[in-house]
């Protein structure tokens, strides 16, 4: 991939001569009335099938509340019972742009006064953010695997969208980050009229459970020729001096009380493995990789900095995450064969099922998602702003390059799995607010 600027669309110059002052200039946030604030939770409170509506804190909002909204366990079958999904809300004005936040795992760091989303500071947006099934507080008490579907999750979010649909009339953004960009993408796939803008940060398009073009990706396009050299005998240090770092890593998984599925010996070397893969998703900085021969104990320090153990535990607050990855999201393989003869891994082949995936929630992986939101992307006239790092893993499985104009794809030269508008170089970044006011003003 070019390092230099890629904007993939059609028409940028013409986009470009818009004005880059927002057409939505910022509306003050600060305090409203009593009397407005109490009229608004009514109306919160009055939507059928919320309850438990809490007033929060926010620095950036007029008013902001958390509460529940009852949801069917099986949307195709309600006699499969219910489940109370947790949702939050943002208010600027009922006359603003509201930005639906389609988060892809749990919402607890939404309660901080100080969140506020992207897109929502950038056009001065309200925010429904809505927390995914399955987790944290979202999580059904009969944790039936079976109804952790995509589709299920696309119309807990159409729900959300109907619910609130009355009280926010003007135009609707669908966004999230990663799991959650992805799941933006599947909801207006199958909810194409529910938002009028879609804006996945960093989304895969996985067509398998070990997809196969991470690990090229990451062996030929994630940085330079000689970073990728560093990293790799990196990796092929921590093998050689097993005899050295082994029991430093197994007294941290038993100070931590790591419990794992697999044999200690053989996390330890998926540790080495998923290392390139964990540095370049999160942008780390190639200097601070330790030089060959130090010791033990810096070498030690910055591998689990990078590639800690705690990734590979028997379960934990995202195992519902490897579950959807099993069955129809996709997920990433490892390549064992640069590290002959120095792994006690047999194969890498299957992992996700051996190291994640709990008991009696293992499944054959589905195509099906994949070919959907492939087709959709390559054949919809919505409006969709994809935004990638350059060097991020996950680019490896980003949607097709757009033939439309209404489809834009932006790749952060170099950028990791944290690139976002504000990210992006100066031109670029202009550009793509330029283009959202442009279609939030149509």
């Amino acid at each position: 991939m070019a390092r230099n600027i890629r904007l993939k669309f059609n028409g940028f110059i013409s986009l470009l001569a818009f004005s880059s002052i927002l057409l939505f200039p910022n509306i003050s946030s600060g305090s409203v009335s009593h009397s407005q604030s109490d009229t608004l939770i009514a109306k919160v409170k009055s939507i059928r099938g919320i309850s438990d509506v809490k007033t929060l804190e926010s620095r950036h909002f007029n008013q902001k509340y958390t509460l529940f909204i009852d949801q069917p366990l099986d949307h195709d079958n309600p006699a499969a019972g219910t489940f109370r999904q947790r949702v939050f809300v943002m208010n600027i004005s009922q006359e603003r742009p509201t930005v639906i936040v389609t988060e892809g795992y749990g919402a607890g760091y939404v309660v901080n006064p100080a969140y506020r989303e992207e897109l929502s500071r950038l056009f001065n947006a309200n925010i429904i953010f809505v927390e995914h099934r399955f987790f944290l507080t979202s999580t059904p008490d009969d944790k039936n695997w079976k109804y952790l579907t995509a589709k299920n999750s696309a119309y807990d979010l159409h729900n959300v969208r109907k619910a609130f649909g009355d009280l926010y009339k003007g135009k609707w953004i669908a966004t999230g980050i990663s799991k959650g960009g992805q799941t933006a993408l599947l909801y207006t796939a199958f909810f194409p009229n529910d938002v009028d803008i879609t804006v996945p940060y960093v989304a895969p398009l996985c067509r398998g459970v070990e997809d196969g073009r991470h690990e090229p990706f990451l062996s030929k396009k994630a940085g330079t020729p000689q970073e990728r050299a560093l990293l790799y005998e990196f990796q092929r240090e921590v093998l050689t001096r097993r005899a050295e770092l082994q029991p430093k890593f197994d007294s941290l998984c038993e100070v931590k009380k790591y419990k794992f599925n697999i044999p200690l010996e053989e996390v330890y070397d998926f540790s080495v493995l998923e290392f390139p893969f964990a540095f370049w998703q999160w942008g780390s900085p190639v200097a601070e990789v330790p030089a060959a021969g130090s010791t033990a104990d810096v070498i030690f320090k910055y591998w689990m900095k990078i590639s800690s153990p705690d990734y590979f535990v028997a379960e934990s607050p995202v195992t519902p995450f490897f579950i959807q990855a099993g069955r129809e999201l996709g997920y990433y393989g490892y390549d064992i064969k640069p590290f002959k003869g120095l792994l006690k891994l047999k194969k890498s082949k299957g992992y996700l099922n051996r190291i994640f995936i709990p008991d009696g929630a293992e499944a054959r992986f589905d195509k099906g998602l994949y070919r959907k939101l492939k087709r959709f992307v390559a054949t919809t006239d919505k409006k969709m702003m994809f935004i990638y790092g350059e060097f991020d893993p996950w680019s490896a499985v980003m949607v097709n390059e757009p033939k439309k104009e209404n489809i834009v794809l932006l790749i952060e030269p170099k950028g990791s799995h944290r690139a976002r508008i504000s990210t992006l170089p100066e031109e670029m970044r202009k550009g793509a607010v330029d283009i959202l006011n442009n279609w939030l003003s149509q």
